[in-house]
């Protein structure tokens, strides 16, 4: 008989381990998170936090999203990204990133009622611990998963204390594997993979020097250092990043996959900050250093039996596009609500199949993106003539040709300036991070056509209520004047229901569907003289649907199905999609 007993187990403490056990608790669920190390990150890690992962976070309560606020670096002072020779030497040009450029921040303001932001992973994950732990989670650090064994009703996961040596177990319904890019879990469950692991290696030098002379007057937080002959995966660019501004720092300096690993000793760290900084003299407190590998690595199935992975453990991926822990944050919002409706009876099973089939193309579109946009960088080694096989005294020459006052080097210019703002498909784009629209049995579309993208869908944001899409935001207004994201209305593990004048049926059929099913359907009139009012229109323009039409969104706000008017028999129709969607036919 095992020692322990909970509902879920969690294997992994990061943000995708942290944010699931904070939704679970908050959900009412019994959970346990273990970590085989004795705390939580002690890197940064992680950092571009984007507009969605912040919308899981503002869903866990405002005091959670502000405490994020307090820690982060504002989307100002992320600013823009940088290519020079080094930091005190010349700067080749620049980009509007991550939403500062004034065309792609008034589409960030008009997509989300959050700040996308820059918060380290060293402050991220003890947000989402805490949270977890205050609410209900048990967690024991320095305890390391070893096995699992899973039959019809549970899963038994063997442990090692890591501190005692003993090995012990502990049951529990289901099993979920958030143990990152190494997962023993995803492993040991059998996962299918697509792609490979260790397509190039780096390393992480992490160190504390004050740079703000080089620094404040053009804040970023990433710097890129273009320089002849450096050896950083043989193609001349180490990356310099902001952690905290401007006096903590991590540079990100490549090395050969195929040749050893090296040793990065405090002289070798020093020596990398002087050359990429292009200080001779500048003293550095080293903190750490470590070495990594890039990946290009998804799993095309995320579960197995009662046994569900997410976070690194499925998408192994370069930090390109910032898509990590956000993704991680995600996939932590899709299954929490999955796992307690189903844990409390409030649904089928059948429900957690739509895990795999809404997660699994996202781990393949983000792994597929972030190694892309490094490939992307190509063209600007190329315009600068830094391209592979060229000796670095030519590359030099090359590099310095850009000044010149002749046709030559005008088209060279030109060259350069259209390789870094094509760099916005890695830097700035909103559309990746934002569109995700899932096709699963937990969505009914009722055969409605998804509408096609009008835009670069990788670029930009489109809003839209096609079921299967997150619930696009806008701002109502309460009664006492002040104004409500639509998405507000939303989530806390329940489902609602938004409709208009003219559509207080779908109202009355919510609640008698609601108590037949044993769950809570929220319920929301937008309209003149109601709880909330649409006074700028902004929420008509969105909706897709008539005064007396009706939204079902999911707790994890994606729109699960959408009535364009009021239905003959709105108790039926709702009682019909729910059942679907909760896999309760």
């Amino acid at each position: 008989m095992a020692e322990i007993e909970t509902d879920v187990l969690i294997i992994g403490t990061g943000p995708a381990g942290s944010a699931t056990a904070a939704l679970l608790s908050s959900y009412g669920i019994a959970n346990m998170a273990i970590n085989r190390y004795r705390w939580l990150a002690n890197t940064p890690r992680a950092h571009i936090t984007n507009q969605r992962a912040m919308e899981v976070l503002r869903d866990l309560g405002r005091t959670v999203e502000d405490e994020a606020y307090l820690h982060a670096t504002h989307q100002d002072l992320m600013g823009e990204n940088i290519f020079c020779e080094s930091l005190a030497g010349e700067e080749i040009g620049r980009m509007q990133a991550w939403g500062n450029h004034p065309l792609s921040r008034a589409e960030h303001q008009m997509s989300s009622p959050c700040l996308m932001n820059d918060l380290p992973q060293t402050f991220m994950e003890p947000i989402l611990f805490k949270t977890a732990c205050s609410r209900g989670t048990q967690a024991r650090m320095s305890t390391e998963y070893v096995s699992h064994v899973q039959d019809a009703e549970g899963v038994t996961t063997t442990c090692l204390d890591r501190l005692t040596g003993k090995s012990f177990t502990i049951r529990s319904t289901y099993l979920v594997g958030a143990d990152g890019g190494k997962s023993l879990v995803a492993e040991h469950a059998g996962l299918p993979f697509e792609g490979k692991m260790a397509v190039g290696g780096s390393m992480n030098i992490l160190f504390r020097a004050d740079l703000s002379k080089y620094v404040a007057h053009r804040p970023s937080v990433l710097y890129w250092v273009m320089q002849p002959g450096a050896d950083v995966g043989g193609i001349g660019m180490g990356l310099i990043r902001m952690v905290r501004p401007w006096n903590e720092w991590l540079i990100v300096w490549g090395y050969d996959i195929n040749g050893p690993e090296p040793e990065v000793t405090e002289d070798f760290a020093t020596g990398v900050a002087r050359q990429l900084i292009g200080d001779p003299e500048l003293e550095i407190e080293l903190l750490s250093a470590n070495t990594w590998t890039v990946n290009n690595f998804y799993a095309t199935t995320t579960s197995a039996g009662r046994v569900y992975c997410m976070g690194d453990a499925i998408h192994r991926h370069p930090p390109s596009n910032g898509l990590g822990s956000n993704t991680s944050i995600q996939d932590a919002f899709n299954l929490a609500w999955k796992l307690a409706m189903v844990l409390k009876g409030q649904a089928g099973a059948g429900l957690l199949d739509s895990y795999t089939a809404e997660r699994a193309p996202v781990a393949k579109q983000i792994v597929t993106r972030a190694n892309q946009s490094i490939g992307e960088t190509g063209p600007i080694f190329e315009a600068l003539g830094m391209g592979g096989g060229v000796d670095p005294v030519q590359m030099q020459k090359n590099l310095e040709a850009r000044c010149n006052a002749t046709p030559a080097a005008e088209k060279q210019r030109e060259a350069i300036r259209k390789a870094i703002a094509f760099k916005k498909y890695e830097f700035d784009a909103h559309g990746v991070e934002m569109n995700q629209r899932y096709r699963s049995g937990a969505i009914v579309t009722d055969g409605q056509v998804e509408p096609a993208f009008e835009l670069d869908a990788e670029l930009h944001y489109q809003p839209t209520t096609w079921p299967g899409a997150r619930l696009p935001h806008a701002w109502v207004y309460s009664a006492d004047g002040a104004r409500v994201s639509t998405l507000d209305l939303c989530g806390h593990g329940r489902f609602s229901i938004l409709t208009g004048l003219g559509g207080q049926a779908w109202v009355g059929a919510a609640q008698k569907v609601g108590a037949a099913l044993g769950i809570e359907i929220g319920t929301h009139l937008i309209g003149p003289r109601q709880a909330h009012a649409d006074h700028s229109g902004d929420w008509a323009r969105l909706r897709e649907i008539t005064d007396s039409g009706c939204l079902l969104v999911r707790p994890d706000h994606h729109v699960a199905w959408r009535a364009y008017r009021l239905a003959d028999d709105p108790e039926g129709e709702l009682m019909r999609v729910l059942s679907t969607v909760l896999a309760r036919t």
